[in-house]
């Protein structure tokens, strides 16, 4: 029985998924974590702390996750990279999947860690609108100066994340949220947004969450068209100057799955890293020399 639950995990798809869960998971806990201290902490949270918990959520996400699966935990940066054909479109689900079940699991645990706290707060009263909301903890809503259609183009100018240094995304998150932010929740991310909207709809704030301003599908349907915008504006201004790039453009199937090194792990190297010939020290007794190996290779990140 142990030998094939190990043979299971070892499946690549399998792996992916996990990475997406657990990774999507650790993201929003620190994210959603971060805006439950805004909500009902008093003195305890900020919106800086927000953009700050989310940011730094998506680095510890990716450190855990680059090197299996990317580490999208983002259906929207799935999305893109399956319709620029970076990655096949049957590992779709799979991506979407762990991350729409991450995020939930998430939602269900921070809802169990504040439940007190969001009493008190709202008087026992779950609502979506009014001075003791609380359904923003999970999710986000249109302020009261946002239309929809301006959410809308708002949600569409946001950049898409690409796949670089850890830390860098996480830099890029806070960013787009302290830059940006207030208008939206910069609600970048379907898979950031429409679970824990599912949970709070079970959990007792019912179907008001949906209701809300008909807001529900624009961070699900905004983010994915801004996010493959982002990718076309890339690949058209950046990656044509990229000679790999170009190669990958005219031939994407043979370049699937293809990542960059960026994160330090431990490996074996190849006894003929460099150019350079081995010397031999020695014709009979000495080992030749062979060139030093960088000091770290990295884990597997998706580019655009």
């Amino acid at each position: 029985m142990t030998t094939r639950i190990h043979a299971i995990l070892e499946k690549e798809m399998v792996r992916e998924f996990l990475a997406e869960f657990l990774s999507t998971y650790v993201m929003m806990m620190f994210g959603l974590g971060s805006v439950a201290h805004m909500v009902v902490g008093d003195k305890f949270g900020s919106f800086l702390g927000v953009n700050l918990g989310f940011g730094f959520g998506v680095t510890m996400g990716v450190h855990m996750a680059g090197n299996i699966s990317g580490a999208h935990m983002n259906a929207a940066l799935t999305f893109t990279n399956c319709a620029l054909g970076r990655m096949s479109w049957k590992k779709f689900p799979v991506y979407v999947l762990g991350q729409f079940m991450g995020s939930f699991l998430a939602a269900a645990t921070i809802y169990c860690l504040f439940y007190q706290a969001i009493m008190d707060y709202s008087g026992g009263y779950l609502t979506v609108t009014g001075p003791t909301a609380t359904a923003n903890i999970f999710a986000t809503y249109l302020p009261d100066h946002m239309t929809l259609w301006r959410g809308f183009l708002d949600e569409r100018n946001n950049p898409a994340l690409q796949g670089t240094q850890a830390l860098v995304i996480g830099i890029l998150v806070v960013v787009i949220g302290v830059s940006l932010g207030m208008n939206t929740g910069y609600a970048i991310n379907p898979s950031r947004d429409l679970p824990p909207r599912f949970f709070t709809f079970l959990a007792g704030w019912g179907i008001q969450v949906f209701r809300a301003k008909d807001w529900w599908w624009v961070p699900v349907v905004a983010p994915p068209l801004g996010a493959y915008l982002g990718g076309i504006i890339y690949l058209v201004f950046i990656g044509s100057s990229n000679p790999w790039e170009t190669q990958m453009l005219e031939n994407p199937g043979a370049y699937e799955d293809r990542r960059i090194s960026v994160l330090p792990k431990t490996s074996s190297y190849p006894p003929n890293s460099s150019s350079l010939t081995p010397v031999s020290v020695s014709p009979t007794s000495r080992p030749s020399i062979r060139p030093v190996p960088p000091l770290g290779d990295s884990v597997n990140l998706e580019q655009f």
